[in-house]
């Protein structure tokens, strides 16, 4: 059921992304008076699950799920149909139209996905605010693990910019140091500046980036399970933990460690509650989860918005994931950090699902991964739309179309360069799956 879920919920989101993305450029090439011949969601290779025929266009439904098209009269795109193109020009058809008409139908579908990652951030921003951690409410700084050191970081460093840039947001912080050069720390009072090492990122790209850095906090008790030896020790939520078996310790990455020796016995805790001192006696499992969580709201702010502020703040959060992906590539084609290999294809997103439905997500991955396709769409490659506006743009500077067979040839290399890049992403999917298993 778990699975079943994922996979509705990635197939709903891509659908929903590619029926917009194509009606982008469906659109404005039926407002231009272009035939428009097909619009699939899904490739229909060799055949479609589902097909209609309305008016001069076909409607369907391949059994390919990685993406959709709309089949444009007189343009040479993927599906290579060159014997329209030997034909004299149609004045329905894409080749007739002024070039500035031919622009809009291909940045049509980019343009569709950055206003839609826009609508969707705004209505979070106004319906949720924006939850994040302050840099400056980080008061005992950050925990670090192994990978974290490799990367320069120590525990107690308090993070003060990314490659010259202020750390406002902890949030924030994470991707900054794995995308970043350069990072300063307070570290003891010293102010600190050292390289972000490609070792380093290689380390955290393995472990996708599993948990190499926390926050530091005091170990002051958020919640108590109701059925948990915490509670039938009589710990209660606002006690602060300074002690275990006769140490004092200050911090919660202190308590842990001590909790998972004491696997299995007895131990004994020192508790600071309502300013005073008290013993507790509290019997830990084998496992080491003694049911508490840590009190962390007090690290938390959330911005609240109005209607209108969502408006301008939900654009700046587009332009920032955006301009995050895009810093992503140089770290991704750096071959010694090893992030190419961390690259997901269906497999790899469908795994990234919650296991249970849940709308925030649904929307916020939505919002995110149509900013990607835009990104990836408009990238000058052939076969891509990028590709279809670099020419067209050359065309509108020159004063001259590129040759069909310019055309022809562009596409056959977009297409080998999108083939190259599908089986090295589909090759990470089923390799990380099959570790599993070895």
């Amino acid at each position: 059921m778990v699975l079943f879920t994922k996979i509705v919920m990635f197939i709903i989101i891509i659908s929903i992304l590619v029926i917009l993305h194509e009606l982008g450029h469906f659109l404005p090439a039926k407002w231009f008076k272009t035939k428009v011949e097909k619009f699939y969601l899904f490739f229909d290779v060799k055949f479609s699950l589902l097909k209609k025929k309305i008016g001069e266009t076909e409607y369907g439904i391949g059994w390919l799920p990685l993406g959709g098209y709309v089949k444009i009269a007189g343009m040479i795109d993927e599906s290579m149909d060159t014997e329209q193109m030997k034909q004299e020009p149609q004045p329905w058809e894409f080749r007739s139209k002024p070039a500035w008409q031919r622009l809009i139908i291909m940045i049509g579908g980019v343009t569709v996905n950055f206003f839609l990652a826009w609508i969707i951030y705004s209505a979070l921003l106004f319906n949720n605010g924006d939850t994040y951690i302050p840099s400056q409410s980080l008061k005992y700084g950050i925990v670090v693990d192994s990978i974290g050191e490799k990367l320069g970081l120590r525990t107690g460093d308090k993070i003060i910019a990314v490659d010259g840039k202020e750390a406002k947001r902890f949030n924030d912080a994470l991707l900054d140091i794995i995308l970043g050069d350069e990072i300063t720390v307070d570290r003891d009072g010293q102010t600190v500046t050292f390289p972000i090492t490609d070792e380093g990122k290689k380390e955290v790209f393995q472990t996708q980036g599993r948990n190499f850095m926390t926050y530091r906090s005091k170990a002051r008790i958020g919640m108590v399970g109701d059925t948990s030896v915490a509670k039938d020790a009589g710990l209660l939520v606002g006690d602060e933990i300074v002690g275990v078996a006769g140490e004092d310790i200050a911090y919660w990455d202190e308590l842990r460690p001590r909790i998972m020796n004491a696997a299995g016995t007895n131990v004994d805790l020192e508790i600071l509650r309502d300013g005073k001192r008290e013993a507790v006696n509290l019997n830990v499992p084998e496992e080491g989860a003694i049911g508490i969580v840590l009190d962390y709201q007090d690290l938390r702010k959330t911005d609240n918005f109005s209607f209108l502020g969502a408006i301008p703040a939900g654009f700046n959060k587009t332009i920032k994931v955006l301009t995050d992906q895009v810093r992503q590539f140089k770290v991704i084609f750096n071959s010694k950090t090893g992030a190419y290999k961390q690259v997901k294809g269906p497999i790899g997103i469908v795994e990234m699902m919650p296991p249970t439905w849940d709308w925030y997500f649904f929307w916020s991955f939505m919002a995110m991964f149509s900013v990607w396709l835009a990104f990836l769409n408009i990238l000058p490659i052939p076969a891509l739309d990028g590709g279809h506006v670099m020419f067209l743009l050359y065309e509108m500077i020159s004063g001259r179309p590129p040759s069909e067979k310019v055309l022809e040839r562009g596409q056959i290399i977009g297409f080998v360069i999108l083939m190259s890049l599908m089986a090295v992403i589909f090759g990470n999917d089923i390799w990380n799956v099959i570790k599993r298993f070895l």
